[in-house]
């Protein structure tokens, strides 16, 4: 089983290094490694270029895209670039962000979960921080979706839902399309990834209006937004980040930018979301 891996990586001299060095030391490697050095203005492309020199299977490419930090876009328009310089060879694709610390069977664990079972089209592991000295679960979301910082994909399931969507939403989108196409979702507890740098600590002030930007062109609808938004401003601590969804998911419709999905997608999406919560709170 062929693993490739695509890391887009922006200013990311201070943790690139951990990270590629918990990759070369896995019990089982990737064939390929692809590091973007998307617009970094610090010594990330320098460090990678010393990993290039020891390890052939990893690979410099640089890109230059705007420098803001927004969720969704940059980081998937960098991955793109990264994929196009690969071959179709691969069994599994990763997507791994440039700040993680992987256990050295994480590769291994992964190859043997989409081993067991053909239908399975995603797996991931768990973020964990750092706090007070202690690393602990990066409470976000529950334990059904796969973090964004650490997606790995079967070709087929990769393929079949359309690759990865350059947009705010990304990360939640691929998973319900894998299932709409009835491939199954994984998560291992047992895999514990340290994440050196907390979700969202470099986004602007406009990426708080970005996730109700997300659930509008998920076709989530009013009511379901509401409740996602509010769920997800508890997990934050943040509850004026629910004005700030709601507010992003207005602007969206008034201004009628494109859907992520087409209507049957939309519904089955919706009707799964509300089949969750019954089951959750009944």
């Amino acid at each position: 089983m062929r693993f490739y891996i695509v890391i887009p990586a922006h200013n990311e001299s201070e943790h690139i290094g951990q990270t590629l060095e918990s990759l070369v030391n896995q019990e089982f490697l990737s064939e390929k490694i692809i590091v973007v050095n998307d617009h970094s203005t610090d010594d990330t492309a320098e460090i990678v270029e010393g990993f290039t020199k020891k390890y052939p299977f990893i690979t410099l490419v640089n890109s230059t895209s705007e420098a803001n930090h927004l969720p969704g876009s940059k980081v998937i328009e960098a991955f793109h670039k990264g994929y196009k310089s690969l071959d179709e060879e691969y069994d599994i694709i990763c997507k791994f962000d440039a700040d993680l610390v992987f256990p050295k069977n994480y590769l291994l664990k992964l190859k043997q979960i989409f081993e067991e079972n053909s239908k399975i089209g995603m797996v991931g592991g768990f973020c964990y921080i750092e706090k007070n000295g202690k690393y602990v679960l990066e409470n976000l979301t529950n334990k059904d979706p796969i973090r964004g910082a650490l997606k790995a994909y079967r070709k087929e399931c990769f393929l079949q839902i359309g690759k990865l969507k350059p947009s705010i939403g990304w990360d939640t989108i691929d998973e319900l399309l894998a299932q709409y196409h009835g491939w199954k979702v994984v998560t291992d507890t047992s895999l514990k990834v340290k994440h050196l740098k907390p979700t969202g600590k470099t986004y602007g002030k406009e990426a708080r209006f970005k996730q109700g930007e997300a659930f509008y062109k998920m076709r989530y609808g009013f009511w379901l937004t509401c409740i996602a938004s509010a769920k997800l401003a508890f997990l934050k601590k943040r509850p004026m980040l629910l004005y700030d969804y709601l507010r992003g998911y207005f602007k969206t419709k008034k201004q009628k930018l494109p859907f992520l999905v087409n209507q049957e997608e939309g519904k089955f999406i919706r009707e799964l979301r509300w089949k969750k919560m019954r089951k959750k709170f009944l």
